[in-house]
């Protein structure tokens, strides 16, 4: 056992939904402890649980349960899993942010861990302040954290700020900041959530090399995400968590190719049951279905390959001219691209009854990652009558670009030349007479 790092033993974690704590007074103590062996005699002459342990049972939300696994030294492993699998709940139990139910937790190591945007800070210190309090909270000595200062600023690119209270910061800053102090501090166990999609893209870039060079240096390192293609290049082995328990342990692109699997039911989902913005006067949307280029449902694409969206809506009275369009964002949220039925011509007079369109992109050239779809149609320019924020989450997977072809037209606009790649304009700036006049 000398080569665990992290040692977890049946851990359960329980929550109970709508409890609302209060302070206890010592009557209260008292009298709980006088009538529980009163209550225990009545539930067991009655044969059954008595209303309040009912209650309470009926309250339990297990976030965890009977999760066990080791981690040696060196390892990387990735932890994956929808929304509400325990993923985070792991994290802050290995952190020591929150108590586990039941279950066993052993750690050898130092742990430094990056969660929340906002955890480890105190919002009215300074970047320097909370760089040092950190540094001392895992048992670093002032020498070693002024070795180490200067490549923690310089890292989370903000010397400008760096005597500013946090509080003042954006969720930008504050996260580079806290990956700067938790990766530069070496801590021998590195616990990373899925905070990283704060920063931009080069930011997020520099984090996974940077984690890449702390697991390459034999230290310890746990990544909660839900970017398949970082967990894959990354990671040693990998975790599913499905249902608050473990699913699935092995090698990365065994554990994230079934977890795709189990996410490919949700290619085709029935939009009654989500919440609609707009009046629908005239139309509702119902149904939603992600096609590969093969015509198989999935929420899984690879890059240059070709997807089929089709979305089915119900046209209640006469619509002329409507606009019908698809928004792709970020796991954030943040508008990445649209797909416009006006923008391409196509604008509708829609008649009573059941309607399908399609939307189809030949080459998906999306970076790899996880993105987000909406829905919207427009009874008049920027007058919605439905329209559905997140609908279904799709995958993007690390592909082959190179077979990719565009037809390339060139001619002169204003004394440039201008290369035009589908919508994208390049100019040539060096070949213009007159730089002033483009």
């Amino acid at each position: 056992m000398s080569d665990i790092a992290i040692h977890v033993e049946n851990l359960g974690k329980r929550y109970r939904i709508g409890e609302r704590r209060r302070y206890k007074a010592l009557r209260d103590t008292l009298s709980n402890a006088l009538y529980a062996p009163y209550r225990a005699a009545v539930s067991l002459f009655h044969g059954q649980r008595s209303t309040a342990a009912r209650e309470i049972a009926d309250n339990d939300f297990w976030s965890l349960k009977d999760v066990s696994f080791d981690v040696k030294q060196g390892d990387v492993v990735g932890v994956i899993g929808r929304n509400g699998a325990g993923k985070s709940t792991l994290l802050k139990i290995l952190s020591r942010i929150t108590k586990p139910t039941e279950g066993y937790v052993g750690i050898r190591g130092r742990v430094g861990s990056l969660l929340e945007v906002g955890t480890g800070f105190h919002p009215e210190l300074t970047g320097r302040e909370n760089t040092y309090l950190n540094a001392a909270i895992i048992g670093m000595k002032k020498k070693e954290i002024d070795r180490k200062f200067d490549a923690i600023v310089a890292f989370a690119e903000i010397e400008k700020f760096i005597d500013t209270p946090v509080k003042f910061y954006s969720s930008g800053m504050y996260i580079r900041l806290a990956f700067a102090v938790a990766a530069h501090l070496e801590p021998e166990i590195l616990l990373v959530d899925e905070v990283l999609a704060v920063g931009d893209a080069a930011f997020q870039k520099k984090c996974l090399g940077k984690m890449g060079d702390v697991a390459r240096e034999g230290r310890t390192v746990l990544f909660v995400s839900h970017n398949m293609n970082a967990v894959v290049e990354l990671c040693s082995r990998a975790l599913l968590l499905e249902a608050s328990r473990k699913k699935m342990d092995g090698p990365p692109k065994d554990v994230v190719a079934a977890y795709l699997a189990k996410e490919e039911s949700q290619a085709e989902v029935n939009l009654d049951d989500l919440i609609h913005n707009g009046p629908q006067h005239y139309v509702r949307l119902r149904r939603l279905r992600l096609l590969n280029e093969k015509g198989n449902p999935t929420t899984t694409f690879t890059m240059n390959e070709s997807f089929l969206a089709q979305i089915e809506l119900q046209c209640l009275r006469r619509m002329p001219n409507a606009e019908i369009g698809l928004k792709i964002s970020s796991s954030y949220g943040t508008a990445i691209h649209y797909l416009t039925s006006s923008w391409q011509g196509l604008n509708v007079d829609l008649e009573p009854g059941i309607h399908l369109f399609e939307v189809r992109v030949p080459h998906l050239l999306l970076f790899p990652g996880t993105y987000l779809i909406g829905l919207w149609v427009l009874r008049e320019p920027d007058l919605s009558d439905d329209h559905i924020q997140e609908i279904v989450s799709f995958a993007v997977l690390k592909g082959d670009v190179t077979g990719y072809r565009t037809t390339i037209e060139k001619y002169t606009y204003s004394g440039c030349e201008v290369y035009a790649f589908n919508e994208w304009k390049v100019y040539n700036v060096g070949s213009k007479s007159n730089p002033d006049g483009l």
